[in-house]
């Protein structure tokens, strides 16, 4: 049985039957066969409408899914339930893109050999897929792997990380009492990470989803089988370039937010903020007094906006982190307390050296370095310095200098006086270099799952 703990607290809230290699195989047949099926799969109009009673459930459910999200993720409440309207709007989303989900005409005629004779493609689903899901958004995750499978008619097989799987469990058992058979949807609940690697390079998994860990996502893409499509998404350390154009009073809130939202456990979590030195002190100071005054608390409560880590080793990770910079010359301006096992009072640091972790490694955490800088060509090239790379933000009054950042940043998406967390779920969202592989977004991963097949007719 595996143990689910509150985040915040680590008291217990439900014990969950695990599967074992047996099941595994059993769900993996299921699927392989239901797939098999040709004229057993379901028609487009049978989707979208599973789609949105699906919808409607998780509308019912609203409160207590953000309630769980925050207890076994940590997630403050008011984040958590922004969480859950994203998620069941992104079970719509998926619904309507398939009004528009369509082939295209291949022109004919174009040649002498064409020449009578009509062509088309259609959009088949790509096979059975496989997706391995991440804690910090233990619903909305869920959603972008699971109903992108659901619309384009492929069997999906779904492991939620081992510290958030209810929201996970309850989101397929609402599919299923949407009207989805259970064999296009199932769950494979584990904390083997050996049976979650046998699910990932199935050579029966036609597409791989992954959300989490760099490392093992490309590990996992290495031993992929032959043939199947994959998509990773991992972090970074996310750069905010700060111009002197900017105006203060109206850009230390977004900056904020987009490095302590979910006490920093986002991918594209501001890390990195390089401010102008005309306006460095000031910024500092005003950044500084909004971070000592974020109420930092149990996630359950409505007026909490920092939340725990998911795990005390999280923790003890971050702050050797914040205590690595200090013993390499860093600045502590505020916060890196910790306030119980899981909890890390939120932490500015200034200058700290370029080779510390804190400056070079995704830490996953409530804190955030700050550097100056003089010439904005030099703070472009510190930001694209990492292997890493995924969305980044420029703040600045000054079109030219927004333009130019934003044409020289090395991001998949530049954001221009928005913190670099900021996400619609219709939006393409990737990371670069060694932060990700494929494009997410619900109707990016919808095109992922499927593949076009050609009709030719010719006249006789």
């Amino acid at each position: 049985m595996l143990k689910v703990v509150q985040a915040h607290d680590r008291a217990l809230i439900a014990e969950v039957e695990t599967d074992d290699a047996g099941a595994l195989e059993r769900k993996l047949d299921a699927a392989v066969r239901v797939f098999a099926d040709r004229s057993g799969w379901l028609q487009p109009h049978e989707r979208i409408a599973i789609l949105r009673r699906l919808a409607d459930l998780m509308e019912a459910k609203r409160d207590h899914l953000a309630l769980q999200i925050a207890r076994e993720g940590g997630k403050p409440l008011p984040d958590a339930i922004i969480e859950t309207t994203r998620a069941i709007d992104g079970v719509r989303n998926a619904a309507d893109e398939l009004r528009a989900f369509a082939g295209r005409e291949i022109p004919m005629g174009l040649s002498a050999a064409s020449e009578g004779r009509w062509a088309f493609t259609t959009k088949e689903p790509i096979g059975v897929v496989a997706a391995i899901s991440a804690f910090n958004h233990p619903l909305n995750l869920i959603v972008h792997q699971v109903a992108p499978a659901i619309a384009t008619g492929c069997p999906v097989i779904v492991k939620p990380a081992i510290t958030t799987p209810l929201s996970c469990l309850d989101f397929v058992a609402m599919a299923r009492e949407a009207g989805l058979p259970e064999a296009w949807c199932q769950t494979l609940i584990t904390d083997d990470n050996q049976l979650a690697e046998k699910l990932a390079t199935d050579p029966r998994i036609a597409f791989l989803s992954f959300i989490g860990s760099a490392k093992v996502g490309w590990a996992l893409r290495s031993k992929a089988a032959p043939g199947t499509r994959v998509a990773l998404e991992h972090g970074g350390a996310a750069p905010a370039i700060v111009d002197r154009s900017a105006d203060l009073a109206k850009i230390i809130e977004p900056v904020v937010k987009g490095g302590f939202y979910h006490a920093g456990q986002v991918c594209v979590s501001t890390q990195r903020i390089f401010v102008h030195a005309d306006i460095a002190e000031d910024f500092t100071q005003k950044l500084v007094a909004r971070v000592e005054s974020l109420r930092t608390a149990d996630p359950v409560r409505s007026d909490t906006e920092v939340g725990p880590l998911i795990l005390p080793r999280e923790a003890e990770r971050v702050s050797a982190w914040i205590g690595e910079a200090v013993g390499g010359g860093a600045r502590l301006a505020t916060g890196g307390e910790r306030l119980s096992e899981t909890t890390l009072r939120p932490a500015v640091l200034l200058e700290p050296a370029a080779d510390a972790k804190i400056s070079t490694q995704e830490v996953f955490g409530p804190v955030v370095a700050v550097w100056r800088f003089d010439d904005l060509d030099d703070a472009i090239a510190r930001a694209n310095a990492l292997t890493t790379a995924f969305q980044a933000s420029v703040f600045a009054q000054d079109i030219d200098v927004a333009l130019r950042a934003a044409n020289h940043l090395d991001a998949s998406a530049v954001m221009i006086n928005e913190p670099t967390a900021f996400r619609t779920d219709w939006m393409p969202f990737a990371g670069r270099k060694q932060s990700g592989y494929g494009t997410g977004g619900i109707p990016f991963t919808m095109r992922d799952m499927t593949q076009e097949k050609m009709v030719l007719m010719r006249r006789t």
